[in-house]
């Protein structure tokens, strides 16, 4: 069959199969999942008035192709939080020679929900119209407008050899629609005195399609490279559209579960010695796959727009989601429990997943508050903390030098996530251009985030000048600029925790032309004890609470 535009896709047959043997493969890792799909749907205090809830829609998109190459190419990146119109994920799988693979494309479709009331048109003759309102009180109920989210989820069953023999291209777009909740309808919103109102929610079209592809590695046999690409493929969105409306052509959140029958994947974070140069080869493009499911096992993988550790679990303390990053479970609980009343009337009517955290919150026994209190999880294994530091420090078994004699230098054996393991990286030291000027600790920038493709918090940030606390360097290759605002009362105070925002290099523009910053030493001298490169592991994911950065030191 062929969609509009004359792109070729494989029948929708086998991008349907059984959804209960899929369901069944996908459903442990269901919870992590979600919590990625729902990542910053709403944000605390849940309310349509707060700031932070107005700019939305920050992971995972894939918009129209010439909206979002408006300014230029979008540069390639594992990060996914840039606003793209494709995605793409390689991994290395080791499978049977007959191995069945199940792949699954979630994302949210943007739906607008307007509320209406009605006009009494003269004379009463004809039709009585409606008018959108952003707000309106009916019964002493609140109606808000606000844009809501639909999930979706296609299921692709195909065989490794079809892919070897050639790629294949599956639909994986949306319907638009529209559902009109009216006055005389079940649910009515009617008032005693004759006053209407009604709820209009719809959504555009998607436009989507996601291609898979497998080539075997020539040293590994019976191992593979496999390749899956998603792309918007709506041709219908002009440059210039507002924001607003080029999302509701857009997937948001998009993420992607790797499965099947006879297969094993292969961790890119933490590769068996025979992968390790494959990995190279496997070149991620605003996503990144882990393994998932149970610790020690290779059935699956989950392919997301926020970085993620091999494994990745819910806590098992947290409640539900509270869509707020990888949220405090305590403090939001708590925070939330303390809203006024008419704060809670504004987040009900806001949205219905407000809504259920409201009831989530206040319904929570106290056995559970408890338990969201005090868990320590160690990112090392359990067992004598003096093993594990002599395992940490222990080189590994020295290799023999070129001309065989005697032993040479010890090789690290500090994996490159954990403190040490990245050498020759110092955020207090280490400089980087921004605008063909050298800075490094002590510059003084003006934060400058981008229009498009933003943290919301930075945003509000634009134009406030900042001290450069370090520079930090993450896992795909981008450099990102910690600094501490200048009208700040508690920069000191979050300089003595390592608390800082963190910016792309071209979302600032350096005041000090001077690279020598002659009072970087006296300006950072009192946070020398808390400072990036002191010992505690910070970065990006510290403002964005994501996990998606990680900050190598040395």
């Amino acid at each position: 069959m062929r969609r509009p535009g004359g792109t070729a896709v494989d029948g929708p047959a086998r991008a349907e199969p059984d959804r209960r043997s899929a369901g069944a493969a996908f459903a442990q890792v269901r919870a992590v999942a979600d919590a990625i799909c729902y990542e910053g749907y709403l944000l605390y205090p849940y309310r349509r008035s707060s700031p932070k809830n107005r700019v939305r829609w920050q992971f995972g998109i894939l918009a129209p192709r010439a909206w979002v190459e408006a300014d230029g190419p979008v540069p390639p990146s594992v990060a996914g939080a840039a606003e793209s119109w494709r995605q793409h994920t390689a991994c290395l799988v080791e499978a049977d020679p007959g191995a069945l693979l199940r792949v699954r494309v979630r994302y949210l479709q943007v739906q607008g929900k307007r509320v209406e009331r009605r006009v009494r048109t003269r004379g009463g003759g004809g039709e009585d119209a409606w008018e959108a309102v952003e707000s309106a009180d009916l019964g002493g109920e609140l109606h808000l407008s606000f844009d809501e989210a639909v999930e979706h989820e296609t299921d692709i069953e195909v065989e490794l050899a079809d892919l070897i023999a050639g790629e294949r291209t599956f639909p994986v777009g949306a319907p638009g629609g529209t559902k009109t909740t009216e006055p005389a309808g079940a649910g009515a919103l009617a008032g005693a005195d004759g006053e209407a109102l009604r709820v209009v929610r719809y959504r555009r079209p998607l436009a989507a399609r996601t291609t898979l592809s497998a080539h075997p590695l020539a040293d590994r046999p019976g191992a593979h490279r496999l390749s899956v690409r998603t792309e918007n493929t709506d041709d219908t969105v002009p440059a210039g559209t507002p924001r607003d409306e080029a999302l509701r052509h857009s997937l948001i959140a998009t993420h992607t579960l790797l499965g099947g029958e006879g297969v094993a994947y292969v961790s890119l974070i933490d590769p068996p010695a025979w992968a390790a140069a494959h990995t190279d080869t496997c070149r991620n493009l605003h996503t990144f796959p882990v393994l998932a499911g149970e610790e020690g096992t290779r059935r699956m993988m989950l392919s997301s727009p926020i970085l993620l550790s091999d494994h990745p679990q819910v806590a098992p303390e947290s409640p539900g989601d509270l869509h707020d990053a990888a949220e405090i479970d305590e403090i939001l609980s708590l925070r939330t429990f303390l809203l006024t009343d008419e704060e809670k009337r504004e987040a009900r009517a806001t949205d219905a997943r407000a809504a259920a955290i409201l009831d989530q919150v206040e319904n929570m026994p106290r056995e559970v508050f408890a338990r969201l209190h005090g868990a320590i999880r160690s990112l090392e294994p359990a067992g004598d903390s003096s093993a594990r530091t002599s395992a940490a420090t222990t080189p590994a078994a020295a290799e023999p030098p070129p001309d065989g004699n005697g032993p040479g230098p010890a090789r690290a054996t500090t994996p490159w996530w954990q403190e040490g393991g990245d050498e020759g990286i110092s955020p207090s030291t280490d400089s980087v251009l921004v605008a063909g000027v050298p800075v490094r600790r002590g510059h003084r920038v003006v934060l400058r985030p981008r229009a498009r493709g933003a943290d919301a918090h930075d945003i509000f940030l634009a134009g406030r000048t900042a001290q450069i606390a370090g520079v930090f360097h993450d896992v795909d290759g981008s450099v990102h600029l910690a600094v501490t605002l200048d009208d700040d009362p508690a920069a000191e105070v979050n300089a003595w925790y390592g608390r800082y925002f963190y910016f792309r290099t071209d979302e600032v523009h350096p005041l000090d032309a001077d690279a020598s910053a002659p009072d970087a030493d006296a300006s950072a001298s009192d946070a020398d004890a808390s400072a990036p490169d002191a010992g505690a592991r910070r970065g990006p994911d510290e403002k964005r609470s994501d996990g998606r950065h990680r900050t190598v030191e040395a």
